[in-house]
């Protein structure tokens, strides 16, 4: 469900109604095996101090934190359209006396929120947006890397099995709607990803979860 807007653009905000952005915390953490698949997605990262590095869609910043905590000498920025996420992401920051960078936006301006990045990561992020939008953000994100730099991505792709694409139609599809969420079950994402590695990406990681399968992909410049 599309509630919000910014640049004539609409966003499905985290679980699919803004009144439950409060909940998405908990939800990930009960519903998705977050200490699995978080894990795996830092260590993928493997962020450095001194790195400059951007998490595109950081919701209410459970992971960019996480990387500021690994590497607390680099330069982490967190990107999201969502105001009210992105001041639950503020907050638990401070909580934890980390510096992080909060700016408003989408993934198609990532380019916008300042110098290229040595490595770009995003989560749970690119099922909830439109497909012109998977295309723009990603090329956007892409675009936005120095050479040689890396994206990283975490999120709900071809869902391979029928018990993975029940899960997910039970569960994510019931409160982000069909019409964007369908594509990445169908294998959009790994696609989209192929085309700009020009070669075929498949993930690295596949986090099987009651929500459906999370994979993890990492693709260089």
């Amino acid at each position: 469900m599309k509630v919000s807007k910014n640049r004539d653009v609409a966003f499905t905000p985290a679980l699919g109604r803004a009144e439950l952005t409060g909940l998405y915390d908990l939800a990930v953490k009960f519903l998705t095996r977050e200490h699995i698949w978080r894990a795996a997605l830092l260590a993928q990262l493997a962020p450095h101090d001194g790195e400059s590095i951007i998490d595109v869609g950081c919701g209410t910043g459970t992971f960019a934190i996480l990387v500021k905590k690994a590497a607390p000498k680099a330069r982490i920025v967190g990107l999201d359209p969502d105001p009210k996420a992105l001041a639950l992401a503020a907050t638990k920051a401070a909580a934890d006396g980390i510096d992080i960078e909060w700016r408003h936006g989408f993934a198609r301006d990532t380019a916008d929120a300042g110098a290229a990045f040595d490595k770009i990561v995003t989560s749970l992020m690119f099922h909830q947006v439109p497909l012109s939008e998977k295309r723009a953000g990603l090329e956007a994100m892409f675009g936005a890397l120095r050479p040689d730099g890396e994206l990283h991505v975490a999120d709900y792709a071809h869902q391979s099995d029928q018990t993975m694409r029940r899960l997910f139609r039970l569960t994510v599809q019931c409160l982000d709607g069909l019409e964007d969420t369908q594509p990445n079950a169908d294998g959009v994402l790994e696609d989209l990803m192929s085309e700009l590695a020009e070669n075929r990406v498949s993930p690295r990681t596949v986090v099987r979860t009651i929500t459906g399968a999370i994979s993890l992909f990492r693709i260089e410049k």
